[in-house]
């Protein structure tokens, strides 16, 4: 099934960049066969079936979960790998302290070496992609090599690929070159393995945001490999949207509509599993709002003609996070798994579907997410707590009609937020954007799987931007500031959530989920000047009564912890924070200096 590099379909390739680019990788590479993915199910399916034929993925039980596959990968590569995440561009300091800074000629000579001769024994893939619409002028195209069946078929799903990509792309257009290899070539006399890749000291994903170009190296996990996701939507994309005057944000977006038929569009920062999924797939339990979900996890924004901020989702499909899904945390997602579904690092069930911890049914045998058998009293989670599925978002049930509209969406509101279960109150609004600035540069979160290296502990995640910032986080501050300026009065309106309260024994205070809809009602209310709140040192909160908590069981002294405001606890958050942007020297604008001196002077006595 090989395709000539410079055919497809019934039509020649003239973009001479790529063409030459291509080559190039092949020349250095060295796979046995080069393909062209075009998109197709034809080949979706194809790639599926030599899956299985090599035992790399399990076909799942057609009649409880059809059209859908299980890969098992190697243990060491369950997650982003933090440590061996790098921005390579001229100075340490353009990266910032929050990076891993490599020097990018020396980075690249590392690199080459790893690549020379990786792809013996495999097949070089070509994924022409689009992040965004195709043809959107908020889009961006992309073109990712890789010596990995699991990575095509994943960005079949995750993204647009294929024939329209290449036309929209031309003979000169731009795009950005992703080269990716699992690093473990073959040798013709030797066995492959189910899920191939690279000790650690080997894995390398790095970024060359003067280059806008993207290589990784030794991995096969999503957030490493699927190169049009976290590395060229956020890490090359932020530096892009800086230069050009534009936002990339790690934030999914909604629609809320209210009962009198009223749209918000609201765009939501959180760190990795700490609940995007389920807020884009919202089941208000208030009756008369309606949620429809626009995208789980990136936004890319510009300012239209008329002013306002506009949004779109640039992924085509979900890459969530498995273990803790259900139908009572997040029925939409649940449903739109039943079909055309890859699961990875999930448990496998007798009946040869998929299990994790915290879904509906309890499971008493299965094979876990290594493949070794598993009962309910090994002592072990079945499922790695990273475990993920991946799924298109056209079988989202409550996918908003306008999700792919070119033109995007208009926001009205952002929210930030983070796992902490003490300290932070339910809801804060910002006083202002620059606040709302601050607030966004200060959230801390109680850190969670999906990331591999960081350790299990309390982390400063700037707008949830902390793995993703492609430049100094400063600067990316900076970036903030001017966009507010340029919105001005059709700036949204800012807001800083906090689901995941507990009492002092560790009770949850707030049920969440589909509850969340009813603090969502409230910053609409406040967005449309229809109720007041009550001022606090740390921002607008709301007053008796204005959260609308009709049909909710919720004792007043559980509401009264919720929005109480510990002025000792902020006030040690504010040492931490002092301490935090003294990694920054100098480059931290003064506007955030301002916004922490003025919290500081409204926390004190008197």
């Amino acid at each position: 099934m090989s395709k000539s590099p410079r055919v497809w379909g019934m039509s020649i390739i003239q973009h001479k960049r790529l063409l030459a680019w291509v080559s190039e990788v092949e020349a250095l590479c060295r796979p046995d066969q080069v393909e062209w993915t075009d998109g197709s199910r034809a080949d979706y399916d194809r790639l599926m079936q030599m899956m299985v034929a090599t035992g790399a993925a399990t076909k799942l039980n057609e009649k409880k979960r059809p059209d859908s596959y299980l890969f098992r990968s190697d243990p060491s590569d369950v997650a982003r790998v933090e440590a061996r995440t790098f921005i390579a561009c001229a100075s340490a300091e353009e990266a910032g302290p929050t990076n891993n800074w490599r020097d990018p000629v020396e980075l690249k000579r590392t690199m080459t070496e790893l690549y020379r001769g990786c792809m013996q024994g495999r097949t070089m893939y070509v994924i022409p992609f689009s992040m965004g619409p195709i043809g959107s002028p908020l889009s961006k195209i992309g073109v990712e090599i890789t010596d990995s069946p699991y990575v095509v078929v994943n960005m079949h799903l995750m993204t647009r690929v294929g024939t329209q990509v290449l036309e929209a792309l031309g003979e000169d257009g731009e795009f950005v070159p992703c080269l990716h290899s699992v690093g473990a070539p073959l040798a013709a006399d030797v066995d492959d393995v189910p899920w191939p890749c690279a000790p650690m000291e080997q894995k390398y994903i790095a970024h060359f945001p003067e280059e806008n170009l993207i290589w990784s190296y030794g991995s096969g996990y999503g957030g490493n490999a699927l190169l049009g996701k976290k590395c060229l939507a956020l890490r090359i994309a932020s530096t892009m949207a800086r230069r050009e005057g534009w936002m990339a944000e790690h934030m999914l977006i909604l629609r809320l509509t209210n009962p009198a038929g009223r749209r918000f569009h609201i765009a939501a920062a959180f760190p990795s599993a700490c609940g995007k999924t389920n807020l884009a797939m919202l089941q208000p339990t208030i009756p008369g709002w309606k949620c429809e979900c626009i995208g789980d996890d990136i936004a890319w924004m510009r300012i239209g003609p008329d002013g306002r901020l506009y949004a779109i989702n640039p992924e085509a499909g979900f890459f969530g996070v498995a273990p803790g899904t259900s139908m009572s945390s997040n029925p939409m997602a649940m449903r739109m798994l039943d079909k055309c579904s890859i699961f990875t690092n999930c448990a496998l069930t007798d009946e040869g579907d998929i299990w994790w911890e915290g879904i509906d049914e309890a499971c008493e045998h299965a094979l876990d997410w290594k493949g070794q058998e598993w009962t309910s009293e090994s002592g072990h989670k079945a499922a790695h707590p990273n475990a993920r599925f991946t799924v298109p978002a056209t079988q989202c049930p409550v996918l908003c009609p306008d999700w792919d509209d070119p033109a995007g969406v208009p926001i009205d509101i952002f929210i930030f937020g983070g796992r902490r279960t003490q300290v932070i109150p339910l809801v804060t609004q910002a006083f202002d954007f620059d606040h709302g600035v601050f607030m966004g540069a200060m959230s801390a979160s109680e850190t969670t799987a999906a990331a591999l290296d960081v350790g299990q502990n309390l982390r400063r995640d700037p707008f949830a931007m902390l793995p993703f910032c492609g430049y100094n986080m400063a600067d990316y501050w900076s970036h903030w500031f001017a966009m507010g300026e340029r919105l001005g009065e059709h700036a949204p309106r800012i807001f800083y959530v906090n689901w995941f309260r507990t009492s002092r024994e560790g009770r949850w205070l707030w049920p969440g989920f589909g509850d969340n809809s009813r603090v969502l009602k409230w910053m609409c209310e406040r967005v449309e000047g229809k109720i007041g709140a009550r001022e606090t040192p740390i921002g607008y909160m709301p007053l008796d009564g204005d959260l609308d908590l009709s049909g909710l069981d919720l004792p007043a002294d559980d509401l009264a912890e919720l929005l109480e405001v510990d002025v000792k606890a902020y006030q040690a958050e504010l040492v931490d924070a002092k301490a935090y942007l003294e990694k920054f020297n100098n480059r931290v604008p003064p506007r955030l200096i301002k916004q922490l001196e003025a919290l500081e002077a409204r926390l004190s006595p008197g």
